[in-house]
């Protein structure tokens, strides 16, 4: 199978935005005690293939989060899946910090944090076919319309997705925003790697916790949509 274009030179997509924002005395804490271990900056990996088994200490499927955010669903979904090998990648430092803490509260071992562009991850140091199953939700809707061009799910990211998916391996995408449900339903299901499991929309799994940011959303008028496809 032929390589995905390479993206990180030209691109004007990128996994996350910019933010700043200073840590609490809690975050840092959590940041002092448990970064070295649990942490990675995807700009200092070395060149090559993540060594995920050394990460980890183990041999495990690895399931990819692309935008943890504070970490509310990331730590209870790692939570529940002590079987993965649980990856997030996030670019917020603040964020990643909550994420540990909520970790170390949930008494969660199976999950490693990256800081950094998923995009330069995926391209340079996640091999093709190695991905159990990657996850993003709720990434930013870009709203105005003159800014959908900078919208995540877009086909060459799809493209590169799917390549590191091993085969039935699942992509599973969910957004509160109608317009980037459309998108991103449209952009999956033109990728050849990949199948709807689904007539169009995925059910709302019972297994993915219910944010304070999915409640307000809902309060407002906007319905979640899931989006599950597999890797043919």
């Amino acid at each position: 199978m032929d390589s995905p274009p390479d993206l990180t030179g030209r691109r004007t997509v990128v996994s996350f935005v910019n933010r700043g924002g200073r840590m609490t005395v809690g975050q840092t804490r959590a940041w002092e005690r448990h970064w070295d271990r649990l942490g990675r900056n995807v700009a200092d990996l070395p060149a090559g293939p993540l060594d995920l088994d050394g990460w980890f200490g183990r041999s495990a499927p690895v399931l990819l989060e692309i935008g943890s955010g504070m970490g509310e669903t990331t730590a209870r979904l790692a939570q529940a899946e002590p079987e993965v090998n649980y990856l997030a990648v996030e670019v917020y430092q603040p964020g990643l910090a909550q994420l540990m803490m909520r970790a170390e509260a949930l008494g969660v071992t199976n999950l490693r944090l990256l800081r950094g562009d998923a995009v330069v991850l995926l391209e340079r140091h996640l091999p093709p076919d190695s991905l159990h199953g990657v996850r993003i939700f709720y990434p930013d809707p870009w709203p105005k319309k003159k800014h959908h061009k900078r919208r995540l799910v877009q086909p060459s990211f799809v493209a590169l997705v799917a390549s590191r998916l091993a085969p039935g391996g699942r992509l599973h995408l969910a957004t509160d925003w109608e317009n980037y449900a459309e998108q991103m339903l449209e952009v999956l299901s033109a990728e050849p790697l990949l199948r709807n499991l689904h007539t169009d929309w995925a059910p709302r799994p019972d297994w993915r916790p219910l944010t304070k940011f999915e409640s307000r959303a809902e309060e407002v008028g906007r319905a979640s949509r899931d989006i599950v496809f597999e890797r043919r």
